[in-house]
């Protein structure tokens, strides 16, 4: 065939395809379950929920160990050493640490087997008896997942708990579970110290070698009564005294993950092995072409859930996870010293998973550097954004074929380059994803984007879309081991009966769903059933809505819903998402006083773009706080959130007639957030309590 005519043709041939596969597609079909009335959707390819993607493995023991035979070759768990340190001080005199890092280091599946097993073997050496809990007090690294299979060949309960967590929670989650061994970095050994005298049961702490530890564990020995050991010596223990596994039962307990806390204390929430392995067997279906050639690069807490299954669907593929952080994630994160690369430069990563606040500081990155630049730069980008987005919202004439690569060699290859230029699938969960961050980040990396839906309670197992649905603003159909059900609401006026698309509460019903919370049998009974075919269901406290092809949005939330002075109702959280898309916005919190009549915010401000807002007005300030004080720089944000909510079909009673502007980022370490970036509101209100009742004033 003439070249020129598969030129002329391939974007209207692209387009039907597009918008065939769009609207015809089921990926999502009813189904008739027990339990109360609603409407029940499962996954059109399994009629049942799936349970185990592997014949005769049960467990994620037996999972681990069967990948480490059949891929004993293959590299699994990369690591960078570090090479120096040292802090560099800002012109404005503020002080940070940066990080010469080198180039990864691997163990191969096999090599993991056995430090597993070694390690393994030194708990009993040292002494931890069988029934005790281990606690995992860390952040992501190759040691976290060695330390915990390992436990996991001893039928030992983990008890992870998230390295930011503060002593308050800290205490309550560690006494509650009766954790008698910690295994820890040096920043979380000295919190453990700190808090040594209102621990009841510890009596043993293993520290990973970090970096000027030596003085935590001099403390540590001097001032407490724990038995203190490296991680190394209990593997050198281990190895040269080999104790049979003692494996564990698919119904066992073997995580009690504890919340990040958003509203109060931590619950523990107790996942059997049965539970994860559903959700990890889910998602082995959902990934295309998941295997030994991909990379995946490993950055959130691993004691959260996401990140858990996810590494736990790497290992079962035979994929390599290689590991960062944050704040080393690109050549340009805080912590990255000038001329070194970041994680994902060092790694290539093929597979990454991101929460919805790391993805959208992604795009206002991308987006403030490209405003920076200006000119031809700006102007080409604008021109390669929009093509590309109209193809993607099914134009005939937006940028296909060769326009799409010509595009990606001249723009969007230098975005790539930011996460290693060689992502090919980006898992995204813990919350929804805002269409804007998804059609950005999906044409700028040129990667789908598998928006997922679940919750710990439900081992991160809910819904997610498949590969190919380029729709935005759903988490898509049913995973394989859930069936997903919508129940009235009446309340918030939600229906299953509610046209076009069925509305109401989510529950989420299949093995996945978890045992319930630890020692909290009241909270467990409130939103935990089993219907009368023995089927456990989850109340979210989520609203959703079903779309004709099955696949799942959220649309409320019915704990941020306040009713205001004169009857009309504000979900908070919709409004926060609507005005995240401000460039002045690096985070909000807006709250509604029932006896008012208008509701009003908490802006985090966006330093880069608010200073370079007052460069262009030539506005001269001595200091940042000072900045934000000022009445013009406050008109200035509110006229973006304004113009921002009007773009997103707000009403006026919606939108935040007075704001108050912060210069500090909230950060987990600030106890404002939680360690996937969510707002602990209650923090938040009695946080700046005199601030929101100036507001009212």
């Amino acid at each position: 065939m003439n070249p020129f005519l598969v030129g002329l043709f391939a974007p209207v041939i692209a387009t039907l395809m597009f918008r065939n596969s769009k609207n015809g597609k089921k990926r999502g079909v009813p189904v008739e379950v027990g339990g109360e009335p609603g409407y029940a959707v499962r996954n059109y390819r399994f009629a049942e929920p799936v349970e185990t993607h592997w014949e005769g493995v049960l467990t994620l023991a037996e999972l681990f160990e069967q990948s480490c035979k059949r891929f004993a070759y293959m590299p699994l768990f990369g690591s960078r050493k570090l090479i120096a340190s040292e802090m560099e001080v800002t012109p404005d005199g503020r002080s940070f640490e940066k990080l010469h890092l080198g180039d990864y280091e691997w163990l191969s599946y096999g090599e993991a087997f056995k430090a597993v097993c070694n390690f393994s073997s030194g708990l009993v050496q040292i002494g931890h008896r069988k029934g005790e809990r281990v606690a995992i007090f860390s952040d992501t690294r190759a040691e976290w997942q060695i330390a915990l299979q390992g436990c996991f060949r001893r039928s030992i309960t983990v008890v992870t708990i998230y390295a930011s967590l503060g002593e308050e929670a800290l205490c309550h989650s560690l006494n509650e579970t009766e954790v008698t061994t910690v295994i820890c970095g040096r920043k979380e050994l000295k919190k453990l110290i700190d808090i040594s005298g209102q621990l009841d049961t510890v009596n043993c702490v293993i520290y990973l070698n970090d970096e000027g530890i030596p003085n935590e564990v001099s403390l540590a020995k001097k001032n407490t009564s724990w038995k203190v050991a490296s991680f190394e010596e209990v593997q050198i223990l281990g190895r040269e005294n080999s104790v049979d596994a003692d494996m564990p039962a698919s119904s066992d307990v073997a995580v009690i993950m504890y919340t990040s806390g958003s509203t109060g204390l931590p619950k523990g929430v107790m996942m059997t092995h049965r539970n994860v392995l559903s959700t990890v067997s889910a998602v082995m279906t959902i990934v295309p072409e998941l295997g030994k050639k991909d990379i995946y690069l490993a950055y959130l807490p691993l004691a959260h859930i996401l990140e858990l299954a996810a590494e736990a669907v790497m290992v079962a593929a035979g994929c390599a996870i290689g590991y960062g952080s944050p704040l080393t994630l690109t050549d340009t994160s805080n912590k990255i010293k000038n001329g070194t690369k970041g994680d994902a430069s060092a790694l290539r990563p093929t597979l990454m998973t991101a929460v919805p606040a790391i993805l959208d500081r992604v795009r206002d990155g991308v987006r403030k550097k490209v405003d920076t630049k200006g000119g031809i730069a700006k102007k080409l980008f604008d021109v390669a954004y929009g093509r590309r987005l109209a193809a993607i919202n099914g134009s005939w004439f937006g940028a296909w074929g060769l326009e799409k690569i010509l595009w990606d060699i001249l723009v969007f290859r230098k975005v790539r380059a930011i996460l290693g230029g060689h992502i090919r699938f980006l898992l995204s969960g813990g919350a929804p994803l805002s269409g804007d961050t998804q059609r950005f980040i999906n044409i700028c990396l040129g990667a789908p984007i598998g928006q997922g839906y679940g919750l710990t309670e439900t081992c991160a197992g809910g819904s997610f879309s498949e590969y190919d649905d380029t729709s935005v603003g759903r988490v898509g159909a049913p995973l394989s081991c859930s069936y997903v059900k919508l129940i009235d609401w009446p309340e918030g006026g939600y229906l299953i009966t509610d046209l076009p698309m069925p509305r109401g509460e989510i529950i989420i019903g299949g093995p996945n769903v978890t045992a319930g919370y630890f020692k909290n049998e009241e909270k467990t009974n409130e939103s935990y059933k089993v219907d009368e075919r023995g089927m456990r269901w989850f109340y979210t406290g989520d609203i959703g809505r079903f779309h004709p092809d099955g696949c799942l949005e959220i649309i409320d939330r019915k704990k941020d819903i306040v009713k205001l002075q004169h009857g009309e109702y504000v979900s908070l959280g919709k409004v926060e998402a609507a005005l995240s898309v401000s460039p002045y916005v690096d985070n909000i919190m807006v709250h509604a006083d029932p006896f008012n009549s208008y509701c009003v915010a908490l802006v985090v401000a966006a330093r880069s773009a608010i200073e370079n807002w007052a460069s262009n007005q030539g506005i001269t300030y001595s200091s940042f706080s000072e900045l934000c004080q000022r009445q013009d720089t406050v008109k200035e944000v509110l006229g973006s959130l304004q113009k921002a909510a009007k773009e997103a079909r707000l009403q006026k009673f919606e939108i935040p007639a007075k704001i108050i502007l912060l210069p500090e980022p909230w950060t987990p370490e600030s106890g404002l957030v939680t360690a996937a970036l969510k707002l602990k509101r209650e923090v938040i209100r009695k946080a700046f309590a005199d601030d929101l009742a100036s507001l009212y004033a």
